[in-house]
């Protein structure tokens, strides 16, 4: 298990944690949770990611290269992780 550089973080973490799970509607317990499923512990952890690393879209409109008048359109999707 990896050790958290700055102490503190540790409690910061277990309340995202704990505020992830009521998002999802799973009913965590401070301390051990080893009766969850898979898929609760699954929901937990992947509500976590996407709070702190969201899914960006970003649309592009441009002249089309070989048709006068045409355009082509594009979506990009990305994500950022600091």
């Amino acid at each position: 298990m990896a050790k958290n550089t700055v102490p503190e973080a540790k409690e910061a973490l277990n309340r995202f944690k704990m505020e992830a799970a009521s998002e999802v509607g799973v009913n965590l317990k401070q301390g051990y949770n080893g009766d969850l499923t898979s898929k609760q512990a699954g929901s937990i952890g992947g509500q976590m990611v996407n709070v702190m690393i969201p899914v960006r879209l970003v649309e592009i409109t441009r002249p089309n290269r070989r048709g006068y008048g045409h355009c082509d359109h594009f979506t990009y999707e990305f994500s950022i992780a600091v």
